[in-house]
């Protein structure tokens, strides 16, 4: 009789201790796993999706100029952070669907990265140039570092990224110059590197946050950066891979944050020419060349490294190919409309999402059969950021 009573208390106390109160009206609940935000340039505005239902949530209005906005994620997913081309730096609060709080903190900035940590965001900043930090949650200053290069001038500031350790990348264009910005005490200790090639334009750093690349607008090569090394020091891959060739005039600088990383292999746009290389991700030398549709602007990787899907500058700007990575072939080839600018794939890839500005079009498709499963209006879309960035370095 005893063992019955405790059984039958220990069952209503468990009942006690899942009941939940009562949900207020009218309130939604929702998890972040499936959203994203989509850039829509020209109107300064956001749109908010939902992956899960292919749709257009709303529109969130107000951010500036965002001809060249990119997006990070806080490590809950609900917040976002818009780095526009005015130097504004918005919160974007996803649950809420409103802007929650927004500065302007330079004239001319060219995007961001946002700490291991989730605490700090840091911006790169062409006017002036340099890089500024804030606090995640109040968008404070906390620090403040002017990229003057050894030459004594101040320099834009391209591919910046995040490090583990609290830690930021990036080069200095004008000067030639790789600095790395620990943020891990109270004030910013720089590590900086001279003399690393003429006008580096823009940088990547590998998933696993050892391999920092740049690449380099007035050389012919790339800059490779070990952040495992004791003594980290940069040297030259890739040089000269495009000797003995006339160069084709550059319609629009490659994205290396869209360099594909595929198992043992990296797939990057070469600069003016119609191709992709082909590296060995551990030794940084080509292993292949693949002829492409035109000017490369982003390669990105299927989630599990099987693909590579890749789109182009103008003007044949109208087009997608998609890499088999382990034959290093083109298998496909879609045509989604003029200026294609963006592709975004789902966490684990079973549908990527395109953004195709001129037809004021967003279409999304799908990897294995490459059918078109949904179509959405925006208003000129460019860059597509899905919430599962929050949880990749580089990202």
């Amino acid at each position: 009789m005893k063992r019955r009573l405790v059984l039958k208390l220990g069952l209503l106390g468990g009942a006690v201790g899942l009941a939940r109160p009562a949900r207020a009206a009218g309130v939604h609940l929702r998890g972040t796993g499936d959203l994203g935000l989509i850039v829509e340039r020209a109107g300064g505005s956001l749109g908010l999706i939902d992956t899960t239902a292919r749709s257009l949530l709303t529109r969130i209005q107000g951010l500036g100029d965002l001809s060249h906005a990119s997006i990070v994620y806080g490590r809950s997913e609900r917040y976002g952070y818009v780095f526009g081309r005015d130097g504004g730096l918005t919160k974007v609060d996803l649950l809420e669907q409103r802007v929650a709080k927004r500065i302007v903190q330079a004239g001319n900035a060219i995007g961001g990265a946002i700490s291991d940590d989730g605490r700090l965001i840091a911006v790169s900043n062409y006017k002036p140039g340099g890089v500024r930090v804030f606090d995640a949650d109040t968008l404070a200053p906390v620090a403040d570092i002017p990229a003057v290069g050894a030459g004594g001038d101040r320099s834009k500031v391209v591919g910046l990224v995040d490090a583990p350790g609290r830690r930021f990348v990036f080069t200095l264009y004008d000067a030639g110059e790789i600095w790395i910005a620990d943020l891990s005490g109270e004030a910013p200790r720089l590590t900086k590197f001279r003399d690393i090639g003429a006008l580096p334009y823009d940088a990547l750093i590998t998933g696993d946050g050892r391999h920092y690349i740049a690449g380099l607008f007035g050389e012919d090569g790339l800059v490779h950066l070990d952040l495992w090394a004791e003594r980290p020091a940069p040297r030259r891959i890739l040089d000269g891979y495009g000797r003995g060739e006339t160069k084709l005039p550059v319609y629009k600088m490659p994205h290396l944050e869209g360099w594909a990383r595929a198992g043992d292999r990296l797939l990057l746009p070469a600069v003016g020419r119609h191709e992709l290389l082909a590296l060995d991700a551990t030794r940084f030398e080509e292993v292949g060349r693949i002829p492409v549709h035109g000017q490369p602007i982003f390669a990105v990787a299927r989630p599990d490294g099987r693909q590579a899907w890749v789109n182009f500058a103008h003007p044949r700007n109208d087009t997608v190919q998609i890499v088999d990575v382990p034959s290093l072939e083109v298998v496909h080839e879609l045509k989604p409309g003029p200026a294609v600018l963006h592709m975004e794939f789902t966490p684990r890839g079973h549908e990527v999402w395109v953004s195709v500005r001129d037809a004021d079009r967003v279409d999304v498709y799908d990897t294995k059969s490459f059918e078109k499963r949904a179509e959405l209006a925006l208003r000129k879309p460019s860059g597509i950021f899905l919430t599962a960035r929050a949880h990749r370095m580089g990202l």
